[in-house]
């Protein structure tokens, strides 16, 4: 699907735009929209994750069979499984090699939401559909099939898009969540007041 599904307007985002350090491009993920067929949300919440240099990102140790997507190219998918469970997805930032990637943390849905209801039935409420980076991986369907996967390529099953629309507040930066080791970065980024943010669940 080349288009940006039922976003009007919506275009992939150029690669040229995550080629920077993960917090530098987390905050500016904001406000854009991930996609997958004809389900889609905008970003609201993200974390960023360096390479070798931060003992809290998969790549600290270097690259592993599992992290080896956080190694390649800007705009590839970062796709982890957690607890035995859950899928989490990364948007792989910065030069080829470095390591760093963003964590989706949570959507506001825009698209297919008697999708993502079907596909999270214990969600009670919409704004429970995609508040939580576990739960937009599995509101749109996001699995293993998917690591490494171009979000910048129109015809990628997982599509990150610009719509033209940005957040009209200033996002609000703090700790990271769920982590055991540089608790202290400030490299958690949301805006505020939106009802989709996460609750803090641990994800790694």
């Amino acid at each position: 699907m080349s288009s940006g599904s039922s976003i009007p307007g919506a275009r992939p985002v150029g690669r040229d735009h995550l080629m920077a350090s993960p917090v530098e491009v987390a905050p500016a993920l904001l406000g854009l929209v991930l996609a997958v067929g004809g389900r889609a949300g905008r970003i609201v919440e993200v974390e960023a994750y360096l390479g070798v240099e931060d003992p809290a990102s998969h790549a600290h140790r270097g690259p592993t069979a599992r992290n080896a997507t956080m190694f390649g190219t800007a705009g590839l998918l970062y796709v982890y499984f957690v607890y035995g469970m859950h899928w989490c997805a990364n948007v792989v930032t910065g030069p080829e090699g470095e390591g760093g990637a963003v964590l989706v943390r949570a959507l506001s849905p825009m698209a297919g939401l008697d999708e993502m209801r079907t596909a999270r039935p214990r969600a009670r409420r919409d704004r429970d559909l995609c508040n939580g980076p576990a739960k937009l991986a599995q509101a749109l369907g996001i699995d293993g099939t998917h690591n490494g996967v171009d979000v910048c390529d129109p015809d990628s099953p997982v599509r990150l898009l610009d719509d033209g629309g940005r957040p009209t507040v200033e996002p609000v930066s703090g700790p990271r969540i769920g982590i055991s080791r540089a608790v202290d970065a400030p490299w958690r980024w949301y805006l505020p007041d939106d009802p989709h943010v996460s609750k803090g669940l641990p994800t790694r």
